[in-house]
């Protein structure tokens, strides 16, 4: 697992409920060490324990644990470059979803060897999508509940109103419906492309 994913984790957690709930959730796993390094790569059961461990102290079950992170990574101001990242993929919130085809190369412009799942949107028409979120031949923790998080917070940023589901996995992929209600529901955040990079 790339440590790019697990560094989120870690900052999600020490943003949201204190670095005490954090040392004190990683001291219990007795991994070495308490912080994660952005450019290391860990083995995925580290990831799994370290998801697990977090749920039993929060009380919350992974998937929400994960849908949590994703919002937090597109809304928290401590940490830019993935919302900056995604917002380069449109004016509206139509124009984002259609590019998410593309996510995990321009990821990978950024960060040459970080393995995002595929994703896969169809669009049914007035409004109506889904949108298929692969399973990574290298591991098999399931992302598809951050992309949910992502999603909605996306939506917020754009000013959309939407509607989603997860809808479990098979044949190796995770399936989210997307319903749009409205396009422009709320203003949205401001956003510059040409103000700033991808660090963050």
């Amino acid at each position: 697992m790339h440590g790019l994913v697990n560094r989120a984790i870690e900052r999600f957690v020490r943003d949201t409920y204190g670095r005490d709930v954090w040392i004190e959730t990683i001291g219990r796993l007795d991994l070495g060490y308490t912080e994660f390094e952005a450019m290391m790569t860990y083995e995925p059961q580290v990831t799994k324990k370290v998801l697990t461990a977090l749920g039993q102290r929060l009380d919350k079950a992974v998937p929400e644990l994960l849908e949590d992170i994703g919002t937090y990574m597109i809304s928290h101001p401590n940490i830019e470059a993935p919302r900056r990242l995604l917002r380069f993929g449109g004016v509206d919130f139509v124009d984002f979803l259609h590019s998410l085809d593309d996510l995990p190369e321009r990821a990978r412009l950024a960060v040459a060897d970080l393995d995002l799942p595929l994703l896969e949107l169809r669009d049914h028409g007035e409004g109506s999508y889904s949108l298929n979120v692969g399973l990574s031949e290298h591991h098999d923790l399931r992302l598809g509940h951050v992309v949910m998080g992502v999603l909605r917070a996306m939506a917020d940023d754009y000013g959309a109103l939407v509607f989603l589901e997860h809808r479990g996995a098979s044949a190796g992929r995770e399936v989210i419906l997307i319903r749009l209600l409205e396009t422009a529901f709320a203003s949205g955040r401001s956003f510059e492309l040409g103000v700033g990079g991808l660090a963050g």
